[in-house]
C-alpha cells in the first residue's frame, strides 16, 4: 500500500525593528519561491508523461551546457 505524506510548513518572517513592510515582504517572497510550492502546483496542474519529463530535462541540461561552453570560451 502506498501512502503519500505531505509536509505542511509555515513560512515565518520575523520583522526587525524599523524595518519597512516592503523589505519584509521581499524576504517572504524569496522564502516562498525557494520552497517550490508554485513550481510544484504548476507541474501538477496537468499530467505529463515520464518520458516527456525526462526529455525536457535532457533538453534543458544540454542548453545549460551549451551556455556554459560559450561563456568559458
Amino acid at each position: 500500500m502506498f501512502v503519500a505524506l505531505k509536509l505542511l510548513v509555515m513560512i515565518i518572517i520575523n520583522i526587525k525593528e524599523n524595518e519597512s513592510i516592503d523589505k519584509a515582504l521581499k524576504r517572504f517572497k524569496k522564502k516562498f519561491e525557494r520552497t517550490g510550492v508554485l513550481k510544484e502546483l504548476r507541474s501538477r496542474s496537468q499530467f505529463e508523461k515520464p518520458s516527456v519529463t525526462k526529455r525536457s530535462t535532457i533538453i534543458r541540461a544540454a542548453y545549460r551546457q551549451k551556455l556554459n561552453q560559450q561563456e568559458n570560451s
